[in-house]
């Protein structure tokens, strides 16, 4: 059986996944390559780049003004159809297709009216069903449901700056993404899964697999050393770890707890930008740390943390949390997306910005036990359940 895959990216957590997928698919004797819109690619498996400069600007241009995310890229997805009609695969599986590289009418079109084989979309977050926005639960917005318009996070991505167009991609998007007749529909989240279900995507298949991780790599490793480089001392670590800080992912909350905390802690940010990091360093309790694809590095840090704080307001199944857990190093999160499917009694508390200090201050008591859900994060495990969906 052939296997295209189709991504934004080969990184970052989106594009392991994919690749993940692809490594596990090869093993199970699968022929594979994976399309893609910018960046690097992998180089350990067979994959192509679809994406190009002019197009991706023009892209980014015809979104920030007009709204209309999904319509550049004509003449790159024209080629990328082409591609896989030499390819000629067995099962197409989707992953994130925005990202100012795809024209969901060329590519739709041809899922709906050519291709006869199995279609696969896993979605990674909320734009597949709403007229402009990734996410909405920090503005509490359910307008999905029926009829976007008027997008109160117009200006986030992907940022509009000029019109609001929600309301006629709402509406073109539910022409295109509907009524195909061999589409099934993956969400790592319960959470997503029960959203897909009250949107025009409902009358799809949706089955829930989680994300996994590596438990290979990530385990308890309270390696020193890595403290030692970036100067940390010898206090209980809140960790935060998110590979772009934003206000949703919750760096202000972070911000008001260092003035908060006593000298017994110090906060450690992960995934910084430079400017972040300048910013941040008026304050003495917290450390700041770029973005790392040093993943041993993490384990390090992971293990030597206090406790992981993940303050995020939008997420769908953050591994973050995951790889902490592994690490033997308990969670506080909010209630945001699948973050309550990941901690259990035993491994975190769920918490909300009031009740952030206190809960720092419960961990203490927690009677940390992860084997229950070790199991459950396994990504060779989850990676042979989508092999498991290909053959059926």
């Amino acid at each position: 059986m052939k296997l295209v895959q189709i991504n934004t990216v080969c990184n970052g957590s989106t594009g392991k996944i994919m690749g993940d997928i692809q490594r596990t698919a090869n093993q199970e004797g699968f022929e594979t390559i994976s399309f893609y819109g910018r960046r690097k690619g992998y180089k350990d498996l067979k994959c192509e780049k679809i994406g190009g400069f002019f197009s991706f600007w023009y892209h980014v241009f015809l979104t920030t003004v007009f709204d209309m995310h999904g319509h550049g890229s004509y003449f790159k997805t024209k080629k990328l159809v082409k591609r896989i009609k030499q390819e000629n695969p067995d099962i197409i599986h989707l992953h994130n297709i925005h990202g100012y590289y795809i024209n969901y009418k060329v590519l739709f079109n041809y899922l709906k009216n050519e291709y006869q084989g199995k279609i696969f979309w896993t979605l990674h977050d909320c734009l597949p069903f709403t007229g402009h926005c990734a996410h909405f639960m920090s503005v509490n917005c359910d307008k999905w449901k029926i009829q976007c318009k008027k997008c109160p996070k117009k200006k986030r991505y992907p940022i509009s700056l000029f019109l609001d167009r929600s309301y006629k991609n709402y509406l073109e998007k539910k022409e295109l993404f509907t009524n195909l007749n061999n589409l099934i529909i993956i969400t790592p989240s319960d959470w997503l899964n029960k959203l897909v279900k009250q949107s025009f995507l409902k009358d799809y298949e949706v089955i829930t697999i989680n994300n996994g991780i590596n438990l290979n790599l990530f385990k308890e490793n309270k390696d020193l050393s890595v403290l030692e480089k970036y100067n940390i001392p010898n206090n209980k670590i809140i960790l935060g770890v998110a590979s772009v800080w934003t206000k949703e992912k919750g760096i202000d909350d972070f911000i008001d707890l260092a003035k908060l905390i006593s000298d017994e802690y110090i906060i450690i940010l992960v995934g910084l930008s430079k400017k972040q990091i300048r910013e941040l360093s008026k304050y003495k309790n917290i450390i700041g740390i770029k973005r790392t694809d040093n993943q041993q590095e993490l384990v390090k840090l992971y293990s030597c943390a206090y406790v992981l704080v993940n303050p995020t307001y939008e997420d769908n199944y953050p591994t973050v949390n995951l790889e902490a857990i592994a690490c033997n190093t308990p969670v506080i999160t909010y209630a945001t997306g699948g973050c309550v499917e990941q901690v259990t009694k035993e491994t975190g508390i769920i918490s909300n910005k009031d009740n952030l200090l206190d809960d720092i201050e419960k961990i203490k008591d927690l009677d940390f036990n992860n084997k229950e859900l070790l199991n459950k994060m396994d990504k060779e495990i989850k990676n042979k359940e989508i092999i498991e969906l290909y053959r059926k």
